[in-house]
């Protein structure tokens, strides 16, 4: 089923909702929306910043889930191990801020985000780093999109 149309018809409040909710832990892919909306009537600009911005957003909400929810808590919830969490944790120690280039991964993606908050990266450089790997991604996705359209 294509989701793309449908959030298309909400315009750029239905973009937004799609790019936020794609950066939390739900499986949901926002490039799939923004493609069906790039070869619609919206401006690419427009749809950069808002997917950009609603993406980073989520992706915040997953730092703050981290900064907010006891460590042992997320651990426990999400079945991870203690090798597991200390990998992740010698990650935001060697790489700090700079981690948060990569949330835009797929599957990944959302736990740097909850490491990062989890293991008190600061939050500031976190967001803007965090901002700019999303960008990059969705500016790629415009770019294509309109090259092969």
């Amino acid at each position: 089923m294509d989701l793309g149309p449908v959030w298309a018809e909400w315009g750029l409040l239905g973009l937004f909702l799609a790019s936020f909710l794609a950066a939390t832990i739900l499986p949901f892919s926002s490039e799939a929306v923004l493609a069906a909306m790039t070869v619609g009537a919206w401006s690419g600009p427009s749809l950069f910043v808002v997917a950009s911005i609603g993406n980073t957003l989520g992706g915040l909400t997953n730092y703050a889930i981290g900064r907010w929810i006891p460590e042992s808590l997320v651990f426990k919830r999400l079945g991870i191990d203690a090798s597991k969490a200390e990998r992740w944790r010698s990650l935001v120690r060697r790489h700090g801020a700079w981690a948060a280039v990569l949330c835009w991964l797929p599957v990944i993606g959302d736990a740097i985000a909850l490491a990062l908050g989890l293991f008190r990266a600061p939050f500031v450089p976190s967001a803007v780093l965090m901002f700019i790997g999303k960008a990059a991604r969705y500016a790629v996705v415009i770019w294509l999109v309109q090259k092969l359209a």
